[in-house]
């Protein structure tokens, strides 16, 4: 007799980052995150959390940290970076669940317009930013300068 299908009882669970969290995170972004940014290190994100214990966002399943993404507010621009799900769990709504909560962070904020960082050649990516109502503003170039080089 074939049996019912069962609900998944191991929903992912979504929390902001600790300091114990650091290492497994970027070890985590070595595996699921495009590209690599001058603050992926361990002083990088210790500072990130220290100065705004609720941006780094992460979603876990059994315990295993399955995604994160980074949302910023400085009072005047709501920031998102490092939106990265492991490879193995994609296509399951873990990017929009990660970027409701982000949004929802924002608003409770006063924050009015999410920006995101998407880099051009991550292809995979684009599709989980324009599901979740994200769209490429051509018009506007990011400038960077590294500091302290």
């Amino acid at each position: 007799m074939e049996q019912p299908h069962r609900a998944q009882t191991n929903d992912p669970q979504i929390r902001t980052a600790t300091a114990d969290d650091v290492l497994s995170v970027l070890e985590f972004w070595r595996t699921a995150a495009e590209g690599t940014s001058v603050s992926d290190d361990p002083d990088g994100v210790t500072r990130l959390i220290s100065r705004d214990p609720d941006a780094l966002i992460l979603a876990e399943r059994d315990g295993v940290l399955v995604g994160t993404v980074i949302a910023g507010f400085d009072g005047w621009r709501c920031h998102l970076y490092r939106l990265a799900v492991h490879p193995e769990h994609r296509r399951r709504g873990l990017s929009a669940m990660l970027l409701r909560a982000a949004e929802e962070r924002f608003t409770a904020l006063g924050g009015r317009r999410g920006d995101a960082m998407v880099l051009v050649a991550n292809e995979t990516a684009h599709p989980a930013w324009q599901s979740a109502g994200y769209r490429p503003q051509e018009q506007w170039r990011r400038w960077t300068k590294p500091l302290g080089v």
